[in-house]
């Protein structure tokens, strides 16, 4: 389990890193700016709320943490997706990010054993 955990750590920093590049490609306009923002603040949300999920004062506080996670992935998920018909010229750059953002919802969703 701490390997699982480890990777999905990696996994979620190397997420945010990727979205604070696209950030920079779509902020060349007002919807974009938007765009940018609101998909920044929600996917580097996830790797901060995991770390603190890992550090969980019980499984009650763990399982309410991770469902932060999630949420969170969710909404990161519907700004890649807003991203890709909004400006398809990046659709082909948005690609490994929505393929990541659904593994990492799978994953995260992956009960404890």
């Amino acid at each position: 389990m701490q390997n699982e955990r480890e990777n999905l750590s990696d996994r979620l920093l190397n997420f945010a890193a990727s979205i604070v590049r696209l950030t920079l490609l779509l902020s060349k306009t007002v919807a974009g700016r938007h765009i940018a923002g609101q998909i920044l603040r929600s996917s580097t949300s996830c790797g901060a709320n995991y770390e603190e999920a890992c550090g969980a004062e019980s499984r009650a506080d763990f399982i309410h943490k991770m469902q932060i996670v999630l949420k969170e992935l969710r909404e990161t998920l519907y700004w890649l997706k807003l991203s890709a018909k909004s400006f398809p010229d990046l659709a082909e750059y948005l690609q490994a990010d929505l393929k990541e953002a659904d593994k990492s919802v799978i994953t995260a969703k992956t009960p404890i054993r």
